[in-house]
Formats: C-alpha cells, sequence, structure tokens
C-alpha cells in the first residue's frame, strides 16, 4: 500500500496442484503453454469471465463472487511481457496489439513490463498498453499514477508475480487452486515469500486461497 492508500492486488492466479503457473513453450496456439489446457475453465464459467468473451451467460456462486471482485476498484494492471504476446527480445513492428482482439478485457491503463522500448498502444474500451523498462519498483510507481486512486492488479506471470511476492510488494493476493497436474514450466514459489494463507474457500471445482503480507 503506497502512501495514497492505493494497494497492489492480485487475483484470480490459476495454480495446478504441483505448483504451475504457466506450461512449457508458450506459442501463438497455446498462451498458456502446454500442458496448461483448461486451467481457466472455472473463470470463464462464470457470468463475469463470459462476459469478457461476449457471452451473456455464465455461473453465478463462490467463483463468480471471487472473479466479479478481481475487478473492483482496479485502476491500473502490470503484467510481464509473456503475458502480452509470444515473442521474445527487440520489438517487431508486426502489427501484435495482445492475445484479446482491439478491445482487450483490462479498461484501464495497463503496464507491460518489458527489456526493450516500445511506443505506447492505445486501444478500444479504455485499455492502453505502456512498455514498463525500469524495473518493477518504477512500474509500480508509473501505474499508481496512471490509476486515479484506484488499485494497482498485478496480472502475471510466475516470474512477475514471484518478483513482486519476493520484494514484499503485494497487499492482498488470492490464488486459485486447479486439481490438475501440469508437470513442468513456470512455477510460482522458487523460493520463501513473505505471505501466509488466511482462507481457504472451495467452491466444488477449484480451491480459493486468500494470502496477505505478512507484518
Amino acid at each position: 500500500m503506497n502512501s495514497s492508500g492505493q494497494k497492489v492486488r492480485v487475483h484470480c492466479a490459476s495454480v495446478s496442484l504441483d505448483g504451475f503457473l504457466a506450461g512449457p513453450n508458450q506459442s501463438l496456439e497455446r498462451p498458456m503453454g502446454e500442458h496448461f489446457d483448461g486451467m481457466h475453465d472455472w473463470m470463464i464459467a462464470t457470468r463475469t469471465g463470459a462476459a469478457l468473451f461476449g457471452d451473456q451467460d455464465g455461473t453465478t456462486g463462490v467463483d463468480e463472487d471471487f472473479v466479479a471482485r478481481s475487478f473492483e476498484g482496479v485502476g491500473a494492471y502490470i503484467f510481464g511481457r509473456h503475458m502480452f504476446g509470444p515473442s521474445r527480445g527487440p520489438w517487431t513492428d508486426d502489427g501484435w496489439t495482445g492475445w484479446w482482439g482491439p478491445n482487450p478485457p483490462y479498461h484501464r491503463p495497463t503496464f507491460v513490463l518489458t527489456h526493450h522500448p516500445r511506443p505506447s498502444i492505445p486501444m478500444e474500451g479504455g485499455t492502453t498498453f505502456h512498455f514498463a523498462t525500469d524495473g518493477i519498483h518504477d512500474t509500480l510507481d508509473r501505474a499508481f499514477a496512471a490509476a486515479d486512486g484506484g488499485d494497482v492488479r498485478v496480472v502475471g506471470g510466475a516470474a512477475t508475480l514471484h518478483e513482486f511476492l519476493r520484494e514484499g510488494l503485494v497487499d492482498e493476493m488470492h490464488l486459485v487452486f486447479v486439481p490438475a497436474l501440469v508437470g513442468e514450466g513456470e512455477r510460482l514459489f522458487a523460493g520463501p515469500i513473505p505471505y501466509r494463507c488466511e482462507r481457504t474457500v472451495h467452491s466444488g471445482n477449484v480451491l480459493h486461497a486468500e494470502f496477505s503480507r505478512i507484518p
């Protein structure tokens, strides 16, 4: 939390039972890598999740409550480059603007962590992708400033989340343990982090776990 009371939050991060947040070998066809198909079905099935894909149907209940809450009060987003696209190295002028089409689901300033500069990309619906090259602390300051008093949500991927957690920058974290084994890929936890589990809720589909930072 900064001096203005804005928080850094993590929500709806799907984790396999063996601790993976993504599978190996990300590609255009598999944004989350191999062996990770279906790991977000619990979210897509909810009313809020379905609406992100233009579907008016969806379930209510525990899963929907967590997904809906994940968008409340968020003024800006941060995620790593691999969540924006499958390319590596310096950016090329290939026209790629993310996995989500012309109207991404963020509708807020969204900061993409990268080592390679690139001009910002304004999209439909209020999303503007800003490419941040000066590390997580500088990016977080920029996100707080752009959030217009709202909180900052760190979306992923695994390396980005772990870096924020290792630095103790996340105020609230919600992980979703999916009953599946991935076997290899990107682990969320690669060492000790200063957080403890405060509450767990089983929805019948997945296990929701809420964490807070240890003072």
